[in-house]
């Protein structure tokens, strides 16, 4: 009987691929900016802060209030 040898196989090497940090900053200032807005408008867009007049943003953002714990009533 004939014996057969298994021949090592190599593995390619995986190299990430290099993601400048100067990419990465513009878009992390915008989307910092951007839920800071959100923030403000889901936790204190109402009473002696309010930008907008009436109850309107308020309303359209009562329910992620409560989710995120902001006390409104």
């Amino acid at each position: 009987m004939a014996q057969s040898v298994a021949q090592p196989t190599t593995t390619p090497t995986v190299v990430p691929a290099k993601l400048p940090i100067g990419a990465i900053v513009p878009w992390a200032v915008f989307f910092g900016i951007l839920m800071l807005v959100l923030l403000y408008f889901v936790g204190a867009e109402q009473g002696a802060t309010s930008v907008m007049n009436g109850d309107n943003v308020h309303e359209w953002v009562h329910d992620a209030r409560h989710l995120l714990g902001f006390p409104c009533h």
